[in-house]
C-alpha cells in the first residue's frame, strides 16, 4: 500500500464504501464535517460489527481559520440503571438487556456538528449511500465474517433481531454473503425525513423506547428525551514542532496526549528501535496510571487535566520516572472496546477527526426489531459500587476508550489520525504519529509497519506486551531483557487496531493512509 495523495479533499475510513461515500459528499460541495456524517452513517450499515447509530461518537474539528473544537455525542446511564437493578450480580453483564443501560449519543453528535452554517448539504443526501447499502445489501467482509463466527454463540441467545438480520439462514454470514438491513434503512429514512432529533424525541424515539422496554433494557423514552450532545473544549499539549489535540473526559484522550508529551522528552535515535518502542511503552504506563485514577465522567472528578498538560515541569517530572533501560512492572487493569475511527479534510482547510463505537462487537447484542439498531454496551464498564472510579449512577457517563486525535504542525500541516482498539488506541496513535512526525516515516508506512500493544483488546485476556512480526529480530530480545513480558502474536493482526490518517499539507494538498489490517480505503479527488 502507498500513501494516497489528492488536491481537492480526502476521506479515510476502515471500510472502502464509507470512504467513497464521504468523498462523494466532498465532490458535491460538502464540507469535511458533512463528509464524515456520510462516512459515519455508511459505516453503521457496512461495518455493523464495529459501529452503529446505537452507540456513542466523538468529534475533534479544526476549522479553516484555525479554531479547534469538539463535540461529544455520549450518553449517560438510564435513570433506572442503579445498583438495585443489578442486585445479586458482581458486575454489569457484557451482553443482553442489562448491558444496554446507556443512551446512544451518536446521532446527537451528528446533529450538533451539522448546526454549523457551513453545512448546507441536505440530510437525505448525506444519508443516501447508507440507506442504499442497507436496502440493497452489502457484501460481508472477511473481518466481519470472522467476528460473526467467533461471537455467534454469545449473540444468538440475546433477545431481539440479531439472529434474523445477521443469521437469516440460521448460520453466521460468511465472507461474500449479502447483508441486508431493511429495518435500519427505514430508520435512516425516518431520520432523513424528520430530522436527527427524531431519534430522541419524535416518532423514531417512540419506536426505539418501545423496543428497548420490550427487550428488557432500562433505557426509556424519558432518558432519550433528556439526552443532548455537549461541546467541551478539547485537551491540547505542545510537543516539538506541533500542538496535539484530543477529546476531553470521559474519553482517554488525556492519556493519548500524555504519552506523546512524555515521549517528546525522551531520547530515541530511530523509528522502531529499542529506545522508540521501550520509550513509548513506558510512557504509556505512566499515562495509564493517571488515566485509571482520574479519567471518567467529568462531573465526578475535580482533576484538572489541561493544567497538567500545560505544566512543563510536571511533564518533565513524569518523564523522569521512565527508566531508559528497564520496564516498570505491569499490568494494571485493562480496558475493553472496539471502534471505528475516520477522518476527512476539505479544500477550505477544515480537518475532522471522528470516532464512534458500540463498544463490544455488536454492542450489547440487542438489535431492536422495529428499527434495526444495535444498541451499545458501553455501560457494561460501570463498576457496581457506591462510589469511586466509574461507579454506576443514573445519568453518569461511562469511561470511554474512544478518542479522536488531531495535530497542528508549526510548518502548516494539519493531521487527523486515530484507530479502533480499546486499550490499544493511545498506543497505536503514538506509534503512527511518532513514526511520521518525529522520524519522518512515510504516512502509509507509519501505519502499515508492525505495532505493539501493552494490555488487551478484542477479547484478549493477557496483559503482556504483544508485538507483531516484522521488527528487527534483536528488538524482541532487547525488550525481554529490559523486563517486558513479550508475547509475539504473528503477522499483522486486527488486535492492533484499524488505524488511519489524513494530512492537509501547508500548500493545500492532501495525504492519506489506511490500515492493511482493516477493510479500509482512502478516497480523494
Amino acid at each position: 500500500m502507498k500513501t494516497v495523495t489528492g488536491t481537492h479533499g480526502m476521506v479515510t475510513a476502515p471500510h472502502h464504501l464509507a470512504a467513497r461515500a464521504g468523498c462523494d459528499v466532498l465532490k458535491d460541495g460538502g464540507t469535511a464535517v458533512e463528509a464524515c456524517v456520510a462516512v459515519a452513517a455508511t459505516l453503521a450499515v457496512v461495518y455493523p460489527h464495529m459501529t452503529g447509530i446505537g452507540g456513542d461518537g466523538f468529534w475533534v474539528i479544526r476549522e479553516p481559520e484555525g479554531r479547534v473544537h469538539s463535540v461529544h455525542g455520549c450518553g449517560g446511564a438510564a435513570a433506572r440503571a442503579d445498583l438495585a437493578l443489578y442486585e445479586g450480580l458482581d458486575a454489569v453483564p457484557n451482553r443482553g438487556p442489562l448491558a444496554a443501560n446507556t443512551v446512544a449519543g451518536t446521532i446527537s453528535g451528528w446533529e450538533a456538528v451539522l448546526e454549523d452554517e457551513s453545512c448546507t448539504i441536505p440530510l437525505d443526501r448525506l444519508l443516501r449511500d447508507a440507506i442504499r447499502h442497507a436496502e440493497e445489501g452489502v457484501a460481508v467482509t472477511s473481518g466481519g465474517a470472522a467476528i460473526a463466527e467467533a461471537k455467534g454463540p454469545e449473540l444468538r441467545p440475546q433477545p431481539g433481531a440479531y439472529a434474523a438480520i445477521f443469521q437469516p439462514e440460521g448460520r453466521p454470514l460468511a465472507e461474500g454473503d449479502v447483508l441486508r438491513q431493511p429495518q435500519l434503512a427505514a430508520t435512516l429514512r425516518m431520520l432523513a425525513a424528520n430530522g436527527l432529533d427524531d431519534f430522541y424525541g419524535g416518532d423514531l424515539a417512540a419506536l426505539i423506547a418501545e423496543d428497548l422496554e420490550a427487550l428488557g433494557s432500562p433505557v426509556t423514552l424519558a432518558d432519550l428525551t433528556a439526552h443532548y450532545a455537549t461541546r467541551p473544549a478539547p485537551l491540547h499539549v505542545p510537543i516539538t514542532g506541533a500542538r496535539l489535540y484530543n477529546s476531553a473526559p470521559p474519553t482517554q484522550g488525556f492519556a493519548s496526549l500524555l504519552i506523546l508529551a512524555l515521549f517528546d522528552r525522551l531520547e530515541a535515535a530511530s523509528a522502531d528501535g529499542f529506545d522508540h518502542v521501550h520509550g513509548l511503552v513506558e510512557a504509556t504506563k505512566q499515562a495509564f496510571l493517571l488515566r485509571d485514577a482520574h479519567v471518567g465522567d467529568p462531573a465526578y472528578t475535580d482533576y484538572d487535566f489541561q493544567f497538567l498538560l500545560d505544566d512543563a515541569r510536571a511533564l518533565d517530572a513524569l518523564a523522569a520516572r521512565i527508566d531508559p533501560a528497564k520496564a516498570l512492572p505491569w499490568p494494571q487493569p485493562p480496558k475493553w472496546g472496539d471502534t471505528c475511527w475516520f477522518g476527512a479534510a476539505d479544500s477550505e482547510g477544515r480537518v475532522v477527526s471522528c470516532i464512534q463505537s458500540t463498544y463490544f462487537e455488536f454492542g450489547s447484542g440487542l438489535v431492536l426489531p422495529q428499527t434495526g439498531l444495535t444498541w451499545q454496551n458501553r455501560g457494561s464498564s460501570f463498576r457496581l459500587a457506591e462510589d469511586g472510579w466509574n461507579a454506576l449512577k443514573p445519568g453518569r457517563k461511562p469511561f470511554h476508550t474512544l478518542n479522536p486525535a488531531l495535530a497542528v504542525f508549526d510548518d502548516g500541516r494539519v493531521m487527523a489520525y486515530g484507530t479502533m482498539g480499546g486499550e490499544g488506541q493511545p498506543q497505536t496513535q503514538a506509534a503512527l504519529f511518532s513514526r511520521y512526525a518525529r522520524f519522518g516515516v512515510d504516512l502509509q508506512d507509519a501505519i502499515s509497519a508492525p505495532r505493539w500493544l501493552l494490555g488487551r483488546t478484542w477479547g484478549e485476556q493477557s496483559t503482556t506486551l504483544k508485538l507483531e512480526d516484522g521488527f528487527d529480530e534483536a528488538l524482541y530480545a532487547e525488550l525481554t531483557e529490559a523486563g517486558h513480558d513479550v508475547e509475539r502474536v504473528g503477522p499483522l493482526t486486527a488486535t492492533m487496531g484499524h488505524a488511519g490518517a489524513v494530512v492537509r499539507l501547508a500548500d493545500g494538498a492532501f495525504e492519506g493512509a489506511t490500515d492493511p489490517r482493516s477493510d479500509g480505503g482512502v478516497a480523494t479527488w
